[in-house]
């Protein structure tokens, strides 16, 4: 199942990401003004969010607890642009996966991702993430 899944699809809501990273909806869409996320739209105008997304929402997150300013994330994290590797994809098939997956489903791969070494990145912020799938089984 996370074969077919890349890690700049769009799967997740708003709602998830902000119980996955102790982020308010504000806090989200300030990052996405300042083009350090750039989430997918459904025609709805709905954002939905990546694996790549949260990745970088969680190290945001880390730079100003450790006293970094926007500007200074902006020197240290490159913006994303709709067009670059990273930015966040809609895509049919991408859509159709979305509504097939449960929220069980999603969480699955995101511990998957958690415990995924790749080779110069860690995994996403492991303890950050940890006490999503303790408080939701």
């Amino acid at each position: 199942m996370a074969d077919d899944i890349r890690r700049n699809m769009a799967l997740f809501p708003i709602g998830i990401v902000m119980k996955l990273t102790d982020l308010t909806a504000r806090q989200i869409r300030y990052y996405e003004q300042h083009e350090l996320i750039v989430p997918a739209r459904t025609s709805g105008n709905q954002r939905l969010f990546s694996f790549n997304d949260v990745e970088r929402l969680l190290e945001i997150k880390s730079l100003i607890e450790k006293g970094v300013n926007i500007a200074g994330i902006k020197q240290v994290m490159n913006p994303v642009s709709k067009e670059s590797e990273e930015a966040t994809v809609m895509t049919e098939f991408s859509e159709v996966r979305r509504r097939e997956l449960s929220d069980s489903q999603l969480r699955l791969l995101l511990k998957q991702q958690l415990q995924e070494k790749r080779p110069g990145k860690a995994s996403l912020i492991q303890g950050q993430l940890s006490r999503f799938f303790n408080n939701k089984r």
